[in-house]
């Protein structure tokens, strides 16, 4: 196992979600220059921020009660960071920085972090009022496994001007590079969440041509996905988290009640066909969201099979029993039992030859990707890589120039 460990770092991000991760002593995270651990993003951000050999980004357990059990510990020695496993060292790991705009207020006085943070590599923005399940009467019905109705006015603003958001886009593009912003937002009565994000994206892609992302609930209408297509939004997201639907309907009974599987499922396949329309030098992936560990790996499975069974992308997160949520006491799943999922989660990528892996600068701490799951196949689809690699250079370049052009506009 410590070889294993040693030789593959997949195996250690997805082993740090799994077990978690213990701070010795001797870490000081925020003087040398790491992230604070913030409770955002539904509270997945929860952990400590960390790059792996192989420029693997990752967000580590460390304030839930399971990781106090695990067998990994973090050390400074020489001042640098060294991860080890039952007290034999793994390998040595980055913290990931932390920007100097964190630590800077916007003009309206509110810290930049309530507005945006990084989420490895990109930034992440909850621009509106809490998910609308955490306020319904007679009783809640967000779901279980969910923090965001802990985290929002705590480590986030429920509330940021198109201005604010800006403010703090221009701030991450300038001082960290950032190449895509994702937006995220809960349920709404009226489905006025994509309503919502629209004055955001239109700022974001007329003054700044990065890449923007939506992960929202699924519009009753459609049509709506079109004109985000249009206007050169490049990513949607649906996030219906369990294929199994009796545990669907128990785990997440707002999503069960007012959407239903069957639309979340309708959504991703319908947003999948708009590849082949809007404009051209704008890119578009469609993802469908799940979360493993919530229901039998064989399930989760079956939902990645369909997800790129009609074109989409999907996004695989690892369950954390967050503190403070209606799981909070249950188990995260095992490593050995996630392992056969990521397997078919990079397998399935390569055989539906999706354009996994292209995009420029996009480090995600909070999941595995699939390009990272290689490590878990032995099968090595080289053709379909060669032609990844081909087209990640190429948009690359594009993308470059666009930027450089929208910051000679900005300068001139």
């Amino acid at each position: 196992m410590l070889e294993a460990l040693r030789t593959t770092p997949a195996l250690v991000k997805l082993d740090l979600y799994c077990k978690g991760l213990r701070l010795d002593d001797s870490c000081f995270i925020e003087e040398d220059g790491g992230r604070k651990i913030l409770r955002t993003r539904a509270g997945l951000g929860s952990g400590l921020e960390l790059i792996l050999p192989g420029g693997l980004w990752t967000n580590a357990p460390v304030s839930e009660p399971f990781a106090a059990r695990s067998p990994y510990t973090l050390h400074k020695s020489g001042g640098e960071y060294h991860l080890y496993h039952d007290g034999s060292e793994v390998t040595k790991v980055e913290l990931s920085p932390r920007p100097g705009w964190y630590d800077r207020p916007t003009t309206t006085g509110k810290p930049m972090t309530r507005i945006g943070t990084l989420q490895g590599t990109y930034l992440g923005v909850y621009p509106a009022k809490v998910c609308e399940y955490w306020t319904a009467k007679p009783q809640k019905v967000n779901c279980k496994f969910c923090s965001v109705g802990l985290n929002l006015g705590v480590d986030d603003a429920d509330e940021k001007s198109v201005d604010e958001v800006m403010e703090v886009v221009r701030a991450a593009r300038d001082e960290s590079g950032i190449t895509y912003v994702d937006f995220n937002t809960g349920h709404y009565e009226g489905d006025t969440y994509l309503d919502i994000l629209l004055p955001y994206i239109r700022r974001i892609k007329k003054e700044t041509g990065l890449l923007v992302g939506v992960q929202t609930p699924p519009h009753r209408d459609l049509k709506r996905y079109d004109e985000l297509r249009e206007l050169g939004v490049n990513r949607a997201s649906f996030c219906f988290e369990i294929f199994d639907r009796e545990i669907f309907r128990e785990i997440c009974p707002g999503k069960d009640a007012e959407y239903g599987l069957d639309h979340y499922l309708e959504a991703i396949r319908y947003c999948a066909t708009l590849k082949h329309k809007g404009p051209k030098d704008e890119p578009w992936v469609t993802n469908g969201e799940i979360v493993a560990g919530l229901e039998p790996p064989e399930s989760s499975i079956r939902a990645i099979e369909w997800i790129t069974s009609v074109g989409a992308v999907p996004t695989v997160c690892v369950f954390r029993p967050l503190v403070g949520t209606d799981m909070a006491a249950a188990e995260p799943p095992t490593t050995e039992s996630m392992i056969p999922v990521f397997r078919r989660l990079y397998e399935t990528c390569m055989e539906a030859g999706l354009p996994v892996g292209v995009a420029p600068n996009i480090h995600v701490s909070l999941v595995m990707l699939p390009e990272e799951c290689r490590a878990f196949s032995d099968r090595s689809y080289p053709f379909q890589r060669l032609k990844l690699r081909a087209m990640a250079k190429v948009f690359g370049r594009r993308f470059q120039r666009r930027l450089a052009a929208f910051d000679a506009a900005r300068a001139a």
